[in-house]
Parts: structure tokens; sequence; C-alpha cells
């Protein structure tokens, strides 16, 4: 792991890397981030669960094409899975890839300690860093209050940065 979390790790969270046997953890978790919107299509229970485990899939696929140099970890509290944070190193920014936990984790603090510990390793190696966020995504206001900036829309997503020395 080259990234580290000392204030996730003060709130009780724990972090090692993705194993395959996390898969199907790391697929329910994609699914509880996608719930509420899939329910909206009005498709049986099973047809939305078979979409949100090909769309977890596909992402999976993705993520370890295009960013195969990434810490992928998963999180945990008292041995328990609780979330996932991967983040990469590329063209000169830290690259928070995905970060997401279960329902009962969200509101805590976990994920915030999580960017703080990342923007503080970024400044640190004179970094910003870049995240992709959908448009409607609850957490925008978190990268809002944390001083990241709207740069671009790619479409589905608003491609956000920050950078420390407009902190």
């Amino acid at each position: 792991m080259r990234f580290r979390f000392p204030s996730a790790e003060a709130l009780g969270a724990t972090f090692r890397t993705c194993r395959d046997e996390d898969l199907p953890f790391l697929c329910d978790l994609y699914a509880s981030t996608r719930a509420e919107e899939v329910a909206q299509t009005g498709w049986p229970a099973e047809a939305q669960r078979q979409f949100l485990d090909q769309q977890f899939a596909a992402q999976h696929h993705h993520y370890r094409l295009h960013y195969p140099d990434a810490d992928w970890l998963l999180i945990e509290h008292d041995g328990a899975a609780m979330g996932r944070v991967y983040v990469a190193e590329l063209d000169g920014m830290l690259r928070l890839i995905d970060i997401a936990l279960v329902p009962a984790a969200r509101g805590g603090g976990v994920g915030t300690a999580i960017i703080t510990d990342l923007m503080r390793q970024a400044e640190a190696l004179g970094l910003g860093i870049v995240i992709h966020v959908e448009r409607y995504n609850p957490a925008r206001r978190l990268y809002d209050r944390l001083g990241f900036k709207f740069v671009a829309d790619t479409g589905v997503y608003d491609r956000m940065e920050w950078h420390p020395n407009e902190a």
C-alpha cells in the first residue's frame, strides 16, 4: 500500500489490499450505491440485481484494465468489511478512482477522513487530486466542502480537482 489513512484509522478503520474472495462484498457494495437509482426502473428485483451485477463486473474490469498499478484497498472495521477505496498516481495527479462505504457507515466521518488523509499526502507530494463524480451523487457535497472544484463535464460524470495551492 502506497497510500496511508491515519485519520480514518483513528476512527477504527483498517485497510488492506483487496483479494479475489472480496469480490462478492465489493459487488454488494457497488449495488448499495446504485440500488435507489436502479429501483426507479420498475424492473423486478431479480432483474435489478442482475443489472447491478453486470455493471459491477464491467466497472471492475475497466478499473483493473485502466489503473493496473492502483492501490485497491478494502476498508474494514473490527474485521468486517465496510467499504473500498481505489487510488492511483497518474499523469501528475492522485486519482481517487473510487470510494464507497456500506450504507451504515456513510455519514460517520470515515469517508471525510480518508479523503483528507489523501489530500495531505497529495500536498506532501506536490500533487493535486482528481475525481469523477456523478452530478447528483450526494457525496458531491462532501467534495465541494473539501475544496474540490468542477473542471469539466465528461458526460455522466463531472471531473473535479483539488490542488493544494488553491486550498
